[in-house]
């Protein structure tokens, strides 16, 4: 009898052990969708911050990216992610200068560029994303034309500059983010049968 109770007994430990181990997987699992979700959004979002200059688009991807290596199926590669922070903080800091050179190249000057961010900024409250290039050229045009009213080729020069400074700019940003948003899908297709 004590040996049948002890056998029971000990069935019973082990079909607890194997459910808690399953409980154990399926919380994994679901852990694993959500942080896949949060990460997704964040590449689509970053997606969107390539066109909108409040959110930095290569950033933003760049931890769906690292949401994604906190899934319980992916190792850690500390270079993959060190390499593409780097460049996502590399495009982050161009998208600064490049409308600026773009106006300079061109004959832009200072105030050209300050009008430039601000009409940007009015142009895509106002007019949406419309309004990101629409306000960036009559930005940089009125700050030129602010700055010396008699040189309208001058402005109108800068205005082109800096439009096509801002469009470099978004075509980096675009690109860099649609790469990550390329590896954020292939890591997850790599490793479907983890999941």
């Amino acid at each position: 009898m004590n040996l049948k109770l002890q056998t029971f007994d000990l069935f019973i430990n082990q079909t607890f052990l194997f459910l808690k181990h399953q409980n154990l997987k399926d919380l994994y699992l679901h852990m694993d969708l959500i942080l896949i979700f949060i990460g997704f959004l964040l590449i689509l979002l970053g997606l969107v911050g390539s066109f909108v200059p409040v959110i930095p688009g290569p950033i933003t991807a760049w931890l769906g990216l690292l949401i994604l290596y906190q899934t319980s199926f992916l190792a850690s590669d500390f270079y993959f992610l060190a390499i593409t922070f780097t460049v996502a903080i590399g495009v982050f800091i161009l998208d600064y200068f490049i409308p600026m050179l773009g106006a300079k190249k061109f004959g832009g000057t200072k105030a050209g560029i300050i009008g430039a961010t601000l009409g940007l900024l009015i142009g895509l409250l106002f007019l949406g994303p419309l309004g990101i290039f629409l306000g960036t050229f009559t930005g940089a045009f009125i700050g030129e034309l602010i700055r010396d009213s008699s040189d309208k080729r001058t402005a109108l020069r800068a205005a082109i500059g800096s439009l096509i400074g801002f469009l470099t700019g978004v075509l980096l940003k675009f690109s860099v983010t649609l790469i990550y948003a390329f590896y954020f899908v292939k890591i997850i297709w790599t490793n479907r049968s983890l999941l």
